[in-house]
């Protein structure tokens, strides 16, 4: 006997015996693979600018009721379709604040970088792994017989696989600093932007110029990326650039080099220092960057421990589409107190999201919405940004890929030759696909992950 077809392609199959299929095959094609698309309805006239007249209209009863547009989410686990584009376009960001490109002048190839890594200091020994000359080491080695005040060893043996879950857990909960860690991560921003203001003030000063001065001289630029770690905290990696007083159009100052520059960045990162609130509800936190530090010079083709341009651009376009998930989060804001208990995570990055459900509720930390975020751990900031000179924005990267699209639509519709603008209207109407739209949509982003493998 003959086992009955699944329910979406047995759809499937009776959708391609309608007339329309192919119109319709080509909607869904046309997404690229994209997971939850947007349904719009609606129509729009195309007008001829000259003579006001209409050219040609059309509505979303051309599309079987609903016109679908890509969601366009920039996480990989949420859409990987979408996010690869935006992975593509912060990538074209990067590189071009690098060597030129996209309306960025050439010559700002051979103005001072650096890349730089800035993390989150220890609130409690984690699990890690280790390596050294590509041998796994054990994790933390002290003395079997050393424990805790709670009772818990103070050290591991274990030398962990790449995939234990116990990597980034605390040796001892109870003694791990929940509250600091939340704290760090609601002001990890504004650690950021304190940051910028005071390596400002320290390159005017190792330069012999007051802060007035040095924006008459020199302009410093950036782009940065946020990225979670297994034990639920981010850290930024960095592109920081010195320009002219323009911006990457002008040459900088001669005493602009890249040495000052690292230099300058590692002194700072241990000078900033910000006093968080509410020291009288969970003790006073001092809030500052990690003693470990990493600032690397960036070189077009570089060798060593130089970095390439290519290398920092794919680096930071790679985690531009993550999220807190890579640190075993949830993808989705958390409403109601009542679903933690339901949340499917490990007890590491519970304990973080409790800890931002509680203080979220207290007067003192209301500002940081650490309720809002506690999905994100405490972290409520942009995972990727940059300076507004440091090269082109992601605005302008989409609007020249929609003209593109559009003066391709003029010529498939005979209209190259014509000055035209469209006047539409278009309302949201759901989103997502039927049984067998997903299905064809699951085939076409298995294509293209083949294609591109």
């Amino acid at each position: 006997m003959t086992a009955p077809l699944p329910k979406n392609v047995a759809a499937l199959i009776a959708r391609a015996a309608e007339p329309e299929f192919e119109t319709w095959r080509r909607r869904i094609v046309r997404l690229g693979g994209c997971t939850n698309p947007i349904h719009l309805v609606g129509g729009a006239t195309v007008f001829d600018t000259t003579t006001g007249e209409a050219l040609i209209s059309y509505g979303s009863d051309l599309y079987g009721g609903r016109m679908l547009t890509a969601c366009g989410n920039r996480r990989a686990t949420v859409c990987p379709t979408c996010s690869g584009l935006y992975r593509a376009d912060t990538y074209q960001l990067i590189r071009a604040g690098l060597v030129g490109g996209k309306n960025v002048t050439d010559e700002v190839s051979g103005h001072p970088r650096v890349f730089a890594t800035l993390t989150a200091p220890g609130y409690g020994p984690v699990h890690t792994r280790r390596e050294r000359e590509g041998r796994v080491r054990a994790c933390r080695p002290r003395k079997t017989e050393e424990r805790c005040p709670h009772g818990s060893p103070v050290g591991c043996h274990k030398r962990h696989a790449a995939d234990d879950p116990r990597l980034g857990e605390p040796l001892c909960p109870r003694c791990y600093d929940y509250a600091g860690a939340v704290l760090w991560q609601g002001y990890a921003g504004r650690l950021w932007h304190r940051f910028g203001l005071e390596l400002r003030r320290e390159i005017a000063r190792r330069a012999g110029l007051s802060r007035t001065e040095f924006g008459d001289a020199a302009r410093l630029s950036y782009a940065k990326v946020a990225e979670y770690q297994r034990r639920g905290l981010v850290h930024f990696h960095a592109v920081i650039r010195l320009d002219g007083p323009d911006g990457p159009a002008s040459p900088p100052p001669g005493w602009a080099i890249s040495g000052l520059l690292s230099d300058a960045v590692r002194t700072v990162v241990g000078r900033v220092r910000l006093v968080a609130p509410g020291a009288d509800v969970v003790g006073p936190r001092v809030l500052r960057f990690g003693e470990q530090i990493d600032v690397r010079p960036i070189e077009a083709f570089g060798a060593g421990e130089r970095l390439t341009t290519a290398a920092v651009a794919g680096y930071i376009a790679k985690y531009a589409t993550k999220g807190a998930e890579s640190a075993g989060a949830v993808d989705g804001r958390i409403r109601q107190a009542r679903e933690l208990v339901m949340l499917p995570v490990r007890a590491h990055v519970l304990r973080m999201i409790g800890t931002c459900w509680w203080l979220g509720g207290l007067p003192p930390f209301e500002p940081l919405g650490l309720r809002r975020w506690a999905h994100m751990l405490g972290y409520g900031g942009h995972f990727s940004s940059k300076s507004r000179r440091y090269s082109t924005t992601l605005t302008a990267l989409r609007q020249a890929r929609a003209e593109h699209r559009a003066d391709e639509q003029r010529n498939a519709l005979g209209l190259a030759d014509r000055s035209t603008i469209t006047v539409g209207e278009w309302r949201y109407a759901g989103r997502g696909y039927s049984p067998e739209a997903a299905l064809l949509a699951a085939s076409v982003r298995e294509g293209g992950a083949s294609h591109g493998a």
